[in-house]
């Protein structure tokens, strides 16, 4: 049995069937990633509003060649299914009260040197926290709100500054990597969904301190962190509740508290430590979930190769309403984009690259910043392709997009050493975080 690509009105679709190409390019489109199983009338409905005919994947069956029978039907995945069998859930729309509305008002170029800056001190921060809770003092949390604070302003002026530099730069040690990474993703997502800068605040800080509890576990078990056998993962998971306890007296608010109880809890039920399902979990402890889960699936590991963030994403979009409720998904690639800043890609032309920033409008054509050319070679002088403005003009048939999302690490791939907002500028990324 093959696979084979049936033309097919909108209205004509079913739940079930897996929609592989449309009547239009996908970045016109609201829907995160090419290629997506119809799980809903709503996905039809939302089909219907964009296109008049789809691409639709069949099986091929050599005694009948009629794609409307029940030997060539549409691939159906059943939620049973899609979610290795994990249950499926799904809630009413997400309602965030008096939603905020951000806009970039600083430059790329601005922006990095102070946060460059914060994210130093974030990590001495963090240092001193863990290491107050882990000899069991009451740790001094004042340095950890600043931080939230000052996190929270920068990416409300500017999402793709600490994004880029929490993908780029070296950290010395994984567990306040995380912590931070986790922040920053939690807070692009919350930007993305309109949290007021106060709810932003306790988001940031709860996912600072969500990590404290590993400063509990042995330092072996955390290196091997996703090779744990059921033994070792029981002691694994109870670092949420350590954290909890180490945290219980220190006067942080409720808020704050949910996020490191609840963010490894799941949408279904199937997290821990309480197993918490739906509204039941908090919103902030959703939001900390799905960005701790995307650091733990793209982070580069010692010793393992990490996801690319472009197959993260995927895998999200694939979870909805099993791991992660459908519309903090949908919120999360938006604001990250499908190609998150600082993805390493190769683009249609063979050129390669990192991604520097991109429009929740054009999800599949961001900036890049090239480094090498299509010959493999490195350039001496990297130069920035806004792949929307390129191919703005241009036919589908000659437009330049992304091919590939490259492993952290692929060779000759090193944004330190070029030019992050173009041959213009006069200043290297090098010298632009040292100033």
């Amino acid at each position: 049995m093959g696979v084979q690509q049936n033309k097919i009105a909108v209205h004509d679709l079913e739940v079930g069937m897996f929609v592989s190409d449309l009547d239009r390019p996908w970045h016109q489109t609201p829907f995160p990633i090419q290629g997506f199983y119809i799980r809903s009338q709503s996905d039809v409905r939302a089909l219907v509003s964009h296109c008049k005919w789809v691409m639709v994947d069949v099986a091929e069956n050599r005694d009948s060649t009629k794609p409307g029978n029940e030997t060539g039907r549409s691939f159906r995945r059943s939620s049973s299914n899609r979610g290795n069998g994990r249950e499926e859930l799904q809630l009413p729309p997400l309602s965030i009260r008096e939603p905020v509305s951000y806009q970039a008002v600083t430059p790329l170029k601005k922006e990095l040197k102070s946060s460059r800056r914060l994210l130093d001190d974030a990590e001495v921060a963090l240092a001193r926290m863990f290491a107050s809770v882990q000899t069991g003092q009451l740790p001094d949390l004042r340095p950890a709100a600043d931080i939230a604070r000052k996190m929270v302003a920068s990416v409300a002026r500017q999402p793709n500054a600490l994004l880029w530099l929490s993908r780029t730069r070296q950290y010395d040690d994984f567990v306040y990597r995380h912590a931070l990474n986790t922040a920053v993703w939690a807070l692009v997502c919350g930007r993305q969904l309109g949290l007021n800068e106060s709810l932003l605040s306790h988001l940031g800080v709860g996912c600072l301190l969500s990590q404290v509890g590993k400063t509990a576990l042995p330092k072996d078990l955390l290196a091997r962190e996703h090779q744990l056998n059921p033994e070792e993962f029981a002691v694994y998971r109870s670092y949420v509740v350590k954290g909890v306890e180490m945290l219980e007296h220190t006067g942080l608010s409720r808020a704050v508290m949910n996020v490191v109880q609840g963010h490894r809890e799941r949408h279904n039920g199937s997290g821990f430590p309480l197993g918490l399902r739906g509204d039941r979990i908090a919103l902030l402890a959703k939001v900390a979930g799905i960005a701790e889960f995307f650091e733990s699936m793209t982070a580069p590991r010692e010793g393992q190769s990490p996801m690319t963030p472009a197959k993260a994403v995927a895998l999200l979009y694939d979870m909805r309403n099993i791991e992660f409720q459908e519309d903090l998904v949908e919120g999360f690639i938006q604001a990250i984009g499908v190609y998150p800043t600082g993805s390493l890609v190769e683009l249609s032309d063979g050129q390669r690259g990192i991604v520097v920033s991109h429009s929740p409008e054009r999800r599949l054509w961001p900036k890049v910043m090239v480094m090498q050319g299509r010959d493999r070679q490195p350039l001496k002088i990297a130069r920035i392709i806004d792949l929307a403005k390129h191919n703005e003009s241009r036919p589908a048939s000659e437009a330049l997009t992304v091919r590939d999302c490259l492993p952290h690490g692929t060779e000759g791939l090193d944004p330190s050493h070029h030019d992050v907002t173009g041959a213009e500028s006069r200043w290297s990324l090098n010298n632009l975080i040292s100033r």
